[in-house]
């Protein structure tokens, strides 16, 4: 098994892999913007290998381009199949090369998540894990029910909160833990045991409500795009799937167990390099101001410049209302608060939706 870090190590590992290819790769697809992959997998089939590629249905947001990347990988002699709507997203990102060699990433084959966010991918020729990831692929290929063979390839809403809650208890001394929202209450309960057994746990990420022995720290240099978590120096977890209960329960998600002391090293050092860098920046006071206002603040400021004069606005929508010739008194200082009160509920209703979208294109953003 190799881990490799991003950003960092960016698309060669994939990109060598499918050059080297012999016969099959198997690609599950949620969001897809690189023109270098692409271009690989299309050259792949060229020379004859079986490309096949599992692409989410939607991804709301994102939905008009898997549509055209499914047509141009068709065209060029692509198998494509596009994932069943029964679950409420179709979320895990893998590939499989010959067979033999599978690729368990916890980023999306995009820019954003490779060369500006902070993930990991995992590589393993273990034969037990890869027959489990192309049962899984076959499954949902072909729209059917998949049941989990192993307790190490981790697949929502299947298997994964058995095997994650198991994984969690079995902690004696430490978890580090990367996820952009452990909310489910259930896993939170599980944390404050073993904290209170004496375990250290530290989150980098978010925790949705404040636990006795849980340390958290906000990724403070980029943005955060990975679900991992290091056990003891033995075990890593890596996946999709973060611990919450939407991820756990009702969405497709995979990730995989493994007993790597050298993953689970480099890892932990870079944890360490993070949980560094969250301190420093709480110590010099990068976080006084709340997230939210900083939003607020950068949208407001935006808006107003775009905004038009409010007069002739105003004026208008005064003279519809009253007509020009009859005379309707209009208290001031009531038109003021009325139209205040408007715009508040208009600017709220606006950056509800904004936000909405934003949070179902990004999973590193938690659910408002």
């Amino acid at each position: 098994m190799r881990v490799f870090v991003q950003p960092g190590e960016g698309v060669t590992p994939l990109i060598k892999a499918i050059q080297h290819a012999k016969k099959s790769i198997d690609i599950l697809i949620f969001r897809f913007d690189r023109a270098d992959i692409e271009k690989a997998l299309l050259s792949a089939a060229s020379r004859g290998v079986a490309v096949r590629a599992l692409i989410a249905y939607t991804n709301r947001g994102g939905e008009k381009h898997l549509r055209e990347l499914e047509m141009r990988l068709l065209a060029e002699g692509v198998t494509v199949a596009r994932t069943a709507d029964d679950l409420a997203r179709y979320h895990g990102k893998m590939m499989i090369v010959d067979r033999a060699e599978l690729y368990l990433l916890a980023f999306n084959f995009v820019s954003l998540d490779i060369e500006r966010s902070r993930s990991f991918g995992a590589v393993t020729r273990d034969p037990a894990l890869v027959r489990e990831a192309v049962k899984l692929f076959e499954a949902d290929s072909h729209r059917q029910a998949y049941s989990a063979g192993s307790a190490n390839l981790i697949v929502s809403p299947v298997n994964a909160r058995r095997e994650l809650e198991a994984f969690i208890k079995k902690a004696k001394k430490e978890l580090l833990i990367y996820d952009p929202h452990v909310s489910d209450p259930a896993i939170i309960r599980l944390l404050e045991e073993r904290a209170e057994a004496g375990v250290s746990i530290r989150i980098i990420g978010r925790l949705t409500r404040k636990s006795p022995g849980v340390s958290v720290h906000k990724l403070s240099s980029m943005r955060l795009h990975t679900r991992a978590i290091c056990r003891d120096s033995q075990w890593v977890f890596l996946g999709s799937q973060s611990l919450r209960t939407a991820e756990l329960d009702a969405r497709r998600e995979v990730g995989a167990m493994f007993k790597s002391p050298q993953a689970v090293k480099l890892i932990a050092s870079v944890f360490e390099k993070d949980w560094c860098d969250a301190e420093k920046a709480r110590a010099e006071g990068a976080a006084e101001t709340p997230p939210a206002a900083r939003v607020a603040k950068k949208v407001a400021k935006a808006v107003t410049k775009t905004l038009p004069p409010v007069g002739p606005t105003l004026e208008i929508a005064v003279r519809e209302v009253v007509g020009r010739e009859i005379e309707i008194p209009l208290d001031g200082e009531e038109l003021e608060g009325t139209v205040r009160q408007a715009v508040v509920q208009a600017v709220k209703d606006v950056v509800r939706d904004a936000v909405q979208e934003i949070v179902e294109q990004d999973d590193s953003v938690p659910t408002p």
